[in-house]
């Protein structure tokens, strides 16, 4: 049931997701968590500041009502579940932004002024790494 992948920061996307709140499927019948991957895939590939991000899918991360969501995960890092994107190239750089950011941090925290405004208002869950918590 588990897939073993690279153990570092990556963005773990749902490729299952929903198009958009009101549309599982785009014109073609395309998911919108597939064309999220797409974008995230080709964002990565486009520019080598994304280098040291692995972008990673799964199906359903069970945020079904935020669709178009992605995991941000780093070890020894607080991580975040992140929705609600449009599944284009914007969202994906902008995912791929706020990624390299907290790939630097020291323990997952960005500071504000740093986020790019394509992930403002996109977070919906922060997540403890294995054996600890958040202050």
């Amino acid at each position: 049931m588990l897939i073993p992948v690279e153990d570092g920061p990556a963005v773990v996307a749902c490729n299952t997701c929903r198009m958009s709140k009101d549309s599982r499927e785009d014109e073609t019948g395309a998911r919108g968590g597939a064309r999220l991957v797409k974008a995230l895939n080709d964002a990565k590939a486009s520019d080598e500041r994304y280098a040291g991000i692995a972008v990673q899918e799964m199906p359903c991360l069970f945020a079904c009502t935020d669709h178009c969501t992605v995991h941000l995960r780093a070890p020894g890092k607080v991580g975040y579940v992140l929705g609600r994107f449009t599944p284009d190239d914007d969202a994906a750089r902008a995912i791929l932004d706020y990624a390299v950011h907290y790939a630097d941090s020291e323990h997952g925290r960005v500071p504000f002024k740093q986020w790019p405004q394509g992930v403002k208002g996109h977070f919906i869950t922060r997540t403890p790494p294995a054996g600890f918590v958040a202050e």
